[in-house]
């Protein structure tokens, strides 16, 4: 159960993150360069929950014990 908790807050984590970069890609066609960009993102911390997000998916992901493992004889 907790590794579906664990999932679950790495889900939203990526989701809120990913919306978040995607937002502020509408500064490109302001005249900001891919390099000004991604120094602007770096200095957000809504930007870094997307991959924290990710890491959390990704540890509950090899943590999920597997179908095998639980009928063992």
């Amino acid at each position: 159960m907790g590794c579906i908790f664990l999932f679950l807050i790495g889900f939203g984590l990526c989701v809120s993150g990913g919306v978040t970069l995607i937002a502020y890609t509408n500064f490109l066609p302001a005249g900001i360069s891919w390099t000004e960009y991604g120094i602007f993102i770096s200095g957000r911390i809504e930007c870094y929950f997307f991959p924290a997000g990710l890491l959390l998916m990704t540890i509950a992901v090899l943590l999920y014990p597997d179908e095998s493992s639980r009928h063992e004889e």
